[in-house]
């Protein structure tokens, strides 16, 4: 008899937590962890790319110090993080490191441009193609995060859902912060026209000689 009871009082629990959202609770805080690792896949994937990239340029170009010290700096910035995605500071800190290598990326990227025979090297170009093709899969990956993060927040906020996050420890997580929101719909050019040239200033006309 008292096996019973306790049988029936986990089923009648089980039903309770079921109809309060609990099991739901579980099945989007995991898809915010796929999520999640999906995303540091595609940065780390990034930040493997960023040794042969400085080696192919320095090849050509080695007196570009600064530029290539900056990316190493960067790249060596992001792999010191130990990012905690549920510390709203520790997102931010990794979110601020990725924006700078994604930076110093760029700036390398506009300085091979002043190297016709480096954009002519068949390894260059196939670590620009890379690199483009990751940044594509970062802002997918990143949107992806976002909109699940959301759906995750919106639903234990929801009344009596709210009731069943907040009797077991589940809080909104932090999600990543947007400047500017329409960054999120196109992925960052990592391929870049040349350098503005400086314009020639007209040669100033010398006044007319005074007739006598």
């Amino acid at each position: 008899m008292t096996r019973f009871i306790q049988t029936l009082v986990l089923v009648l629990m089980a039903a309770t937590l079921s109809g309060c959202g609990y099991n739901t609770i579980q099945q989007k805080d995991e898809a915010v962890k796929a999520a999640w690792s999906q995303v540091l896949n595609v940065y780390k994937r990034r930040a493997d790319l960023v040794p042969n990239l400085v080696a192919t340029v320095k090849g050509y170009a080695s007196h570009e110090q600064q530029v290539l010290t900056q990316v190493t700096e960067a790249r060596s910035k992001v792999g010191s993080i130990n990012v905690n995605a549920d510390d709203p500071a520790s997102l931010a800190k990794f979110q601020q490191a990725q924006g700078e290598l994604q930076s110093a990326i760029g700036r390398l990227l506009v300085v091979s441009e002043n190297y016709p025979q480096l954009k002519a090297d068949q390894n260059f170009l196939q670590l620009q193609a890379q690199l483009e093709g990751t940044e594509n899969r970062i802002t997918v990956e990143r949107q992806r995060y976002i909109g699940t993060v959301q759906d995750y927040n919106t639903y234990i906020r929801q009344f009596p859902t709210n009731l069943t996050a907040m009797m077991f420890g589940y809080k909104p997580k932090p999600n990543f912060s947007v400047d500017n929101e329409a960054q999120i719909q196109e992925a960052p050019k990592v391929e870049f026209g040349q350098p503005a040239q400086p314009q020639q200033q007209q040669p100033q006309q010398q006044p007319a000689p005074a007739n006598g």
